[in-house]
């Protein structure tokens, strides 16, 4: 698959050929739907807690005595019965961290990669320059390429200050290095924006295991 290889400006410079074995992989839906549900769990903290019986403060006299009043018999002002007692069975500290192989992980990457180059979802950019830290350039540069009302991830090589705080500041425009694409980022935006830097280091990262693969089977 060919695709055009524009400036900031929103001119065509060139064109590339996207690699079929990262753009152009059979979907797996269900690993996909993996390792979304991975990243989501280990992005729990686990932290919350509630405080049983025992761990309430209070409630260590008896309300009333145990007979003779007509009610009935209460121990403490603490139990799950009363207001401001403890809860049953409430959620404690946990982790929720999951794994998932690494050829799964890269298989999903391949997928949502695949899902975005089929509905022609991947720009190509080749390079993103900005020097002094200016929200509008990226405006700017996002309205050139025709993709000002979406949104977008800006997938770069390096981290630059100036790209960094430019784009920081658009609710719709989240950037983000090659090396930490992951499946929720990608389904959760209209349209991916690579730098041919970032794309070459894509391409080669998730075509490494296949090429390992067909060695192996030969």
């Amino acid at each position: 698959m060919r695709v055009p290889i524009k400036n900031m400006s929103g001119a065509q410079v060139g064109e590339v050929e996207l690699n079929d074995v990262v753009f152009a992989a059979p979907v797996n839906t269900t690993v996909m739907h993996q390792a979304l549900l991975r990243q989501l769990s280990n992005a729990r903290h686990g932290t919350h807690d509630t405080k049983t019986r025992g761990e309430v403060r209070g409630g260590g006299k008896k309300p009333w005595r145990q007979k003779g009043t007509g009610r009935a018999r209460q121990g403490s002002t603490r139990a799950p019965n009363w207001v401001g007692g403890g809860t049953v069975f409430g959620p404690t500290p946990r982790k929720y961290t999951k794994a998932l192989p690494k050829k799964m992980q890269r298989s999903a990457l391949r997928s949502a990669l695949s899902v975005k180059a089929a509905g022609d979802q991947i720009v190509i950019l080749d390079k993103l320059a900005i020097e002094q830290p200016k929200t509008k350039t990226v405006v700017n540069m996002l309205s050139s390429l025709g993709v000002a009302d979406k949104s977008v991830l800006l997938v770069t090589s390096e981290k630059t200050l100036g790209v960094w705080k430019s784009a920081g500041n658009l609710p719709d425009v989240k950037p983000l290095l090659c090396g930490y694409i992951n499946v929720r980022d990608l389904m959760s935006h209209d349209t991916v924006l690579l730098t041919q830097d970032a794309l070459s280091a894509i391409e080669a990262w998730l075509s490494a295991d296949m090429a390992v693969a067909e060695e192996s089977e030969a």
